[in-house]
């Protein structure tokens, strides 16, 4: 098989990423080792920043999200027993951003490939690529008991923190950082109505919660746990009970609890990987960073990458100019870090840390006294928490 753009993983920004090709009249086949159901059943967040919801739009595919999803122009922090709330609209001049879970928006993506016929390949094994650093990258898998290869101008890493793009780079090329927390999420999803219209996020002394929905009948609801806890050792009315006592007063009134249809433990870490580009192979999304859930900005600094590795290989095709393609790195570490460290300082002030001792929740205290009461200091969570415009700065 030949053709211009080899995409590797069916996630939403590889699927964002073959939609945009795909509209400028590039061909672009995507391979994934998972089956398209497997990919479907993955549960992760769903805060869309206003970037990724243009972005959406610009693919095509935005129409059911404007229609299901939810608009918020704020959030409530909930400490010491109080609720305050976050007015990002007011705060930021009018920003918002969509709760639309990422579920849906890789259905919606996947559904857009399949109507316009594009091909995908799923459940294929044993993927590798080749020759990346030449003008000649190949990608080999295996399929139906047959090896195969796809020769291409250009290879896009969107498999992941575990896929194989990342982990054939040469040792001594790319630099990784990264920071491990010494916790994990609990997170349930249940049919129940949400406990409030907006996200909660609870600073209590047993540790995190967070109170988040998916529509206006289904509920996403996170614990803060040790890192060793089992989800098997979880069961529902433990998890509700557990909720119970970090919420306040208002929070327990309003909570419909239920079974869950999914319950899982996610560990915590920020990392990033440098550069994101290797001759003619690049890097986006997991494959290249992960940020903490708190500060919900994984999938939209995936949509970031998309949109400049997307703009730089349109220039590449209609302008035989590779100046996108040489500055795809730059500009996408230069947001990547600013997210990690928003991603990093709100998990700090929200999370429990024990080996902080009695101080350390005081200092918490503290500093969310000051953002609740400081218009700079709210302005300051409302602007990261809603994202930066998509060239920012000098």
């Amino acid at each position: 098989m030949r053709v211009q753009v080899a995409i590797i993983g069916a996630g939403p920004s590889g699927l964002l990423l073959g939609q945009l090709l795909h509209k400028a009249g590039i061909d672009a086949v995507i391979v994934e080792r998972q089956s398209g159901d497997y990919v479907l059943g993955r549960i992760r967040a769903g805060v869309l920043e206003q970037v990724s919801v243009d972005l959406l739009d610009e693919a095509g595919v935005g129409q059911r999200m404007h229609r299901e999803g939810m608009v918020h122009g704020g959030f409530d922090m909930l400490f010491k027993g109080e609720r305050h709330r976050i007015d990002m609209n007011r705060l930021t001049g009018g920003k918002n951003v969509m709760v639309y879970g990422q579920t849906e928006v890789t259905r919606d993506l996947m559904d857009a490939r399949q109507a316009a016929g594009l091909t995908t390949i799923y459940e294929a094994g044993n993927v590798s690529v080749h020759d990346f650093d030449t003008k000649k990258p190949r990608v080999r898998y295996e399929k139906d008991g047959q090896t195969q290869e796809i020769e291409c101008d250009f290879i896009a890493g969107c498999d992941g923190f575990h896929g194989v793009c990342r982990a054939s780079v040469p040792e001594g090329a790319i630099t990784e950082y990264e920071k491990v927390y010494p916790f994990g999420w609990l997170g349930v999803l249940a049919d129940t109505p949400p406990v409030h219209h907006e996200l909660i996020y609870v600073n209590s002394t047993r540790g995190f919660a967070l109170c988040s929905q998916r529509s206006a009948t289904r509920s996403r609801y996170y614990l803060q746990v040790p890192l060793t806890d089992k989800v098997e050792a979880w069961s529902d009315d433990a998890f509700w009970n557990e909720l119970r006592l970090r919420l306040d007063a208002g929070g327990r009134d309003h909570l419909v609890t239920g079974p869950s249809i999914e319950k899982s433990v996610a560990p915590l870490r920020s990392f990033v990987a440098e550069p994101m580009r290797f001759g003619r192979m690049f890097l986006a999304g997991d494959a290249a960073h992960i940020v903490p859930p708190t500060g919900a900005k994984g999938l939209n600094l995936a949509a970031t990458d998309v949109k400049y590795l997307s703009g730089a290989l349109i220039e590449f095709y209609a302008e035989k100019s590779e100046a996108g393609i040489d500055s795809y790195s730059e500009r996408c570490l230069r947001r990547v870090w600013r997210a990690e460290r928003f991603s990093w300082w709100f998990t700090s002030l929200m999370h429990n840390f024990p080996e902080n001792g009695p101080i350390g929740q005081k200092l918490q205290d503290a500093e969310l006294d000051y953002i609740v009461h400081s218009e700079a200091g709210a302005r300051s969570v409302a602007e990261n928490y809603v994202g930066l415009p998509l060239d920012f700065g000098n």
